[in-house]
């Protein structure tokens, strides 16, 4: 079953591909790719190149293992659609291996962010104003540079 957390835009493909799997690891691969395409976008990223929004999630600091995840899910779905090196007939068990890195790579991401937001909220208002502040204070600092010291 997808993670509780999955977003809704993703659920369809996922349960299709769970629907098929048995008959078509091929057909179920390509779906989840597709979910992760998908994913992608919630978590930031595009939606035109899978791997261009990996990349991009790279650079903002995602866990390597949900990278490794993404790219495992990336490769083997790519595969079912074109032909490569993987043969998801000869090993099918792959596209169990789909199913179960989508669920990490929500529980990684979403879950974790859903639970930390839970969590901040539960802090006194005057503590969540004042990390904003903080926070506001420090994105201004980085965004405009200094001016140039006298000598």
């Amino acid at each position: 079953m997808p993670h509780a957390n999955l977003p809704d835009s993703c659920k369809s493909e996922y349960l299709e591909a769970r629907n098929i799997a048995g008959d078509s690891p091929r057909a179920a691969a390509a779906l989840l790719r597709l979910c992760i395409q998908k994913l992608l976008v919630e978590l930031g990223g595009k939606g035109r190149n899978i791997d261009d929004d990996i990349a991009l999630l790279v650079g903002q600091g995602l866990p390597g293992e949900v990278i490794n995840a993404l790219d495992f899910c990336r490769v083997i779905g790519n595969n079912a659609v074109h032909p490569g090196e993987i043969s998801l007939q000869e090993e099918p068990e792959l596209v169990g291996h789909l199913f179960d890195l989508i669920n990490f790579i929500v529980r990684e991401t979403v879950e974790r962010k859903n639970r930390l937001k839970q969590l901040m909220a539960r802090l006194p208002q005057g503590a969540r104003e004042a990390i904003d502040r903080r926070d506001a204070k420090a994105i201004n600092a980085t965004a405009s540079p200094a001016p140039p010291s006298e000598p």
